[in-house]
């Protein structure tokens, strides 16, 4: 069975966000370290080159296929910011409604500045998804 590429790794979470080009991106992507950790009580690792994660979550499918994930994250991508909060966004959830500016995708929330959307209702589906167990 095929291994997952994105593994947890050794890198400095701090080192990275200092490579990001962008200075909006950069502090954005401070305040949601900050948000993340304090929403879930966890300190953020690397996960391969470009995903910042918390916490830790060993998934085991029907089929047998195994690996290991964060349990909440996110990337500051070139285009968006990728939370990976939540296994299925389901447009109809009442959180989502109040969040702000942002677009989906399968399990995925875009935004594309911090200032776009309201934190505290961040903070409250990152903690959400982290108790489920992401």
């Amino acid at each position: 069975m095929a291994e997952l590429k994105t593994q947890k790794g050794e890198g400095n979470v701090d080192a990275f966000l200092a490579t990001i080009e962008d200075e909006r991106k950069r502090a954005d992507s401070r305040a949601l370290v900050t948000l993340m950790e304090k929403a879930t009580g966890e300190k953020p690792a690397m996960w391969g080159p470009s995903i910042i994660g918390f916490g830790d979550l060993h998934y085991k499918y029907e089929s047998g296929r195994e690996g290991d994930w964060f349990r909440v994250g996110f990337s500051p991508r070139k285009q968006n910011l990728t939370l990976y909060v939540t296994d299925y966004i389901q447009e109809e959830d009442p959180l989502l409604a109040r969040l702000g500016e942002f677009t989906t995708g399968k399990a995925c929330i875009y935004i594309k500045r911090l200032e776009d959307i309201d934190t505290s209702v961040l903070e409250d589906l990152v903690k959400r998804s982290y108790d489920a167990g992401g």
